[in-house]
């Protein structure tokens, strides 16, 4: 199934599917793929970069939900529900986020292409960590995919992904997308 193009839609169902993973973790302290995180840990970057993203670029506050360290459920969901509803919100179409590197993009492009993109992405972290499906819609991993490699080299440099991991040839395009951004493929928890 194809993704929405929309940011609010699009949102509604990557948020939905790391809702179901968040709902079906049953601990909370094992290790992940990205090193030296646990499964709490995933949870706990998502909800703490993007609010100070968002409020630095655009003025825009959510709402504090409860800690990650005492309910990482809750912790996601309070923020998620925050997220998409500022999606759904009409006036978001006329806001943007202005930030010394990317310029002035509109905000809910901006939340579409920096934030549902990373939910989608440690979906897949997050799946692994705690034993569930993690697969991810192939499109959108291609198309991820597809829009970081012409920008490699700024990727890498900003310290917020891992070298490349060698995958096979025919490897399919989630196999690509996590190789591409420094996770084993192959992970599994110990």
């Amino acid at each position: 199934m194809a993704l929405p193009d929309r940011p609010a839609e699009r949102h509604r169902e990557i948020s939905r599917v790391f809702t179901d993973r968040v709902r079906g973790a049953r601990s909370w302290d094992v290790s992940s793929p990205v090193t030296g995180w646990t499964a709490r840990d995933v949870v706990r970057h998502l909800t703490q970069w993007f609010p100070a993203f968002l409020a630095a670029g655009s003025g825009r506050q959510l709402p504090g939900g409860p800690s990650v360290d005492d309910d990482p459920v809750g912790a996601w969901q309070a923020q998620c529900q925050a997220v998409q509803a500022l999606l759904d919100d009409p006036a978001t179409a006329d806001l943007v986020l202005s930030n010394p590197h990317l310029g002035e993009v509109p905000l809910d492009r901006a939340i579409d292409q920096f934030y549902t993109a990373d939910v989608f992405m440690h979906t897949w972290d997050l799946a692994r960590a705690t034993g569930q499906d993690d697969r991810l819609d192939s499109d959108f991993c291609a198309e991820l995919l597809a829009g970081m490699e012409p920008i490699e080299q700024v990727m890498r440099s900003s310290g917020q992904f891992g070298a490349r991991m060698p995958v096979r040839d025919d490897a399919d395009a989630q196999t690509r997308l996590f190789g591409f951004i420094g996770r084993d493929p192959d992970w599994t928890p110990r």
